[in-house]
């Protein structure tokens, strides 16, 4: 029962922080800002813990909430099959096309939904639309996080089995060559299998002297790098894949976990510098969400329960075992406050930061 109590407010939450478009971006203490707007990136991760809800309870709440982002990532979608990002609260956007982050997240978030068949087919059904459509551009991915991004949807299809296969046909396939061609599984492997190989190979080359890492810092969203590699490991049978991933979540782990046991991200006022310390603020609640993925995948692959404890440890830094030794959680409206600065909380409230403990919660105590 204190799961699901916990998840219903998380649900209500989110519930209160989105409108017939989609998740606001931002809040001032944890009433939503509408001069900032939407993301096509909130609605993204905001689609992932929807259907983690939806998948503990067949809450209607939680239904009504996938439907809305999917229909928010749909509008986004370019004709080319790239995504739009900002979003102002008129309902334009306000650039051509995202980031390449942005593209890659989104694939996550729509081959997550893949992955659960308890979501409904007509939604399926788009999820998979968009995903075809969005293939030519995930081939011209060149951010090592936007292809690891990529890597981790688009392995959802290849390991989940119902996910390739339509529930109706597309109004615009007309043959069964145009069906053969729709989703296809041999694109899709070797596109991970091409992804997962570059990442590979920039890790190789760029370790040296115990930096055991992609680039020549740790930033932001570090552990999907790692992830990925996982992932990719899982679906091919390739050893490298599996060393390199092993090896840069073990760095990673040395820089993000203190001596006293708590973990302790990566601040993002300056990061890390190969050769440096790093920055000790801000911490932020999506990088907590996100090492836990990567260590909980880390288990499932490697089969150690030690990084099952590091991903429980990821989990309590949300409930107060952290740097400041303060649950980021607001009991009254069961919001996640934005993180951890020098001077204390950060007492706001915005979609990514519930977005990221929604998930972290779920993940750890329903998969």
């Amino acid at each position: 029962m204190k799961v699901q109590t916990i998840a219903h407010l998380q649900t209500d939450y989110m519930h209160r922080l989105t409108d017939d478009t989609g998740i606001f971006q931002h809040t001032k203490f944890g009433v939503p800002d509408r001069t900032r707007g939407y993301t096509t990136d909130d609605n993204a991760r905001a689609l992932i813990a929807a259907v983690l809800m939806y998948s503990t309870g067949r809450n209607s709440q939680a239904l009504g909430l996938i439907q809305t982002y999917t229909s928010f990532i749909y509008h986004s979608q370019n004709p080319d099959g790239s995504f739009r990002n900002f979003m102002d609260y008129n309902r334009l956007f306000l650039e051509d096309r995202g980031s390449e982050d942005c593209q890659g997240r989104t694939l996550w978030a729509l081959g997550f939904t893949l992955s659960h068949s308890i979501v409904p087919d007509n939604l399926q059904n788009t999820c998979r639309y968009m995903i075809n459509q969005a293939i030519p551009q995930v081939q011209a991915l060149g951010s090592p996080r936007a292809q690891a991004y990529a890597i981790v949807g688009l392995s959802f299809l290849l390991e989940t089995p119902h996910a390739l296969a339509y529930s109706f046909p597309y109004p615009h396939i007309e043959s069964s060559k145009e069906s053969a061609e729709f989703l296809p599984r041999n694109t899709i492997s070797s596109l991970i299998d091409h992804m997962a190989s570059r990442l590979q190979n920039q890790y190789i080359r760029n370790k040296s002297g115990g930096w055991n890492w992609f680039e020549d810092s740790l930033t932001y969203g570090n552990a999907m790098l790692p992830w990925a590699l996982f992932k990719a490991a899982r679906i091919s049978g390739r050893d490298e894949l599996k060393k390199a991933a092993k090896e840069s979540l073990d760095f990673l782990i040395s820089k993000t976990f203190s001596p006293e046991g708590y973990f302790k991200p990566i601040g993002s006022h300056g990061w890390q510098l190969r050769g440096g310390d790093a920055a000790l603020y801000d911490e932020q609640p999506i990088e907590a969400c996100e090492m836990l993925l990567a260590c909980k995948e880390a288990y499932t692959v490697l089969e150690d329960p030690t990084y099952l404890k590091r991903a429980a440890l990821c989990y309590e830094w949300y409930l107060g075992h952290n740097s400041l030794n303060l649950s980021l959680i607001d009991p009254q409206t069961g919001g996640c406050y934005d993180g951890i600065h020098s001077t204390g909380l950060n007492l706001n409230q915005g979609s990514e930061s519930i977005i990221s403990y929604s998930i972290a919660r779920l993940v750890m105590h329903h998969e």
